[in-house]
């Protein structure tokens, strides 16, 4: 399996507090990072919808950030500052394309 993806969607009017609050845990800290990437959008046809795109390793290292004291406090900001509540899709990779021709899968 080539990874697991974690897509947070959410809807806020105060999306500008958000992307403040997700700042610094993205920097502080003394443990390494348990992601490869993380991707925050935008949703074009529903204003005020949001999906935040989180690519890890491994299920395993999901749930190790999952478990993170760190990870449960700006959950539980965020989800004040949200307008309903924060959906989580928990997606295995089955196989992705890079772009360069070689595909992984």
């Amino acid at each position: 399996m080539a990874g697991f993806v974690q897509i947070i969607e959410f809807k806020t009017s105060r999306i500008k507090e958000i992307e403040e609050l997700g700042r610094p845990s993205r920097t502080d800290g003394s443990a390494p990072a348990t992601f490869r990437r993380i991707v925050a959008t935008a949703d074009r046809d529903h204003p005020g919808t949001y999906f935040t795109i989180v690519d890890f390793e491994s299920f395993e290292s999901a749930m190790e950030n999952s478990g993170r004291p760190e990870t449960s406090e700006f959950a539980a900001k965020m989800a004040e500052l949200c307008d309903g509540p924060v959906i989580f899709h928990n997606l295995d990779v089955m196989w992705e394309d890079t772009g360069n021709g070689a595909g992984n899968g």
